[in-house]
Parts: C-alpha cells; structure tokens; sequence
C-alpha cells in the first residue's frame, strides 16, 4: 500500500498526503494550499475534498474558481 499520494485541484498539484499513524498528513505545493499545511485526514480522497473546498473559498483574483460539470 503507497504511503503517499499526490493531490491535484483542476489539474494543479495541490501538495501530497503522507501516512502519519493512521491518518494522512498534508503538505502543500504552492502557497494557494498553504492553509492545508500539517492538517491531517482520514483518507487521500478527503484531503482532496478539503483542498477543492480551500481553493473554492479562496478571495477573489488569488485562485481561479473551479467549474463543476
């Protein structure tokens, strides 16, 4: 089992997750994560939830808005 996993938003890398006991710690790829760093998660699928949630509610003109199809 991979103990590490890249987390991509809208074909940007986002950071990765590395297992930390049992939970998966973040760490962020550019600053556009930054408010990520350290958090830990129950699983790589709910860190990318996080990190689309994140990069959603960032201000205006910092991040570009992710369309949903």
């Amino acid at each position: 089992m991979s103990h590490a996993f890249i987390i991509e938003v809208n074909s940007r890398a986002a950071g990765i997750v590395v297992r930390d006991g049992r939970s998966f710690r973040f760490h962020a790829a550019s600053d556009d994560f930054s408010g990520l760093e350290g958090q830990g998660f129950r699983s790589p699928g709910d860190a990318h939830k996080a990190a689309v949630r994140h990069l959603e509610n960032c201000p205006a003109g910092r991040a570009p808005k992710l369309r949903v199809a």
